[in-house]
């Protein structure tokens, strides 16, 4: 199974669309996830599309990298894996002592 990076999506582009672009181009996805903001659940730009077949999945990366999705030059490549990230970060700040 292989994991394509598919960035510069337009924000309006849902799994639909995505999962239709890569039929056209003759290739099968088992599934397709457009990442969203936790908040709003708008659209960030990019999602990952997962290929049963690693040849298939180079073909994807060839055939579709740069194409034009809905006014915008598609972003294909093999997704690189996660690695952790440094930090905690957003805990609150200590409240702020009243001088007397």
């Amino acid at each position: 199974m292989k994991k394509l990076f598919v960035g510069n999506l337009p924000y309006s582009a849902n799994e639909t669309d995505i999962q239709n672009f890569f039929s056209d181009a003759g290739v099968a996805v088992d599934s397709v996830t457009v990442m969203r903001d936790k908040f709003t659940g708008q659209a960030r730009g990019f999602g990952f599309v997962e290929i049963g077949d690693d040849a298939a999945a180079a073909r994807a990366v060839e055939a579709l990298h740069g194409k034009d999705l809905l006014g915008r030059a598609l972003v294909v490549n093999e997704a690189r894996p996660m690695t952790p990230r440094e930090g905690g970060g957003g805990g609150a700040r200590p409240a702020r002592r009243e001088r007397y």
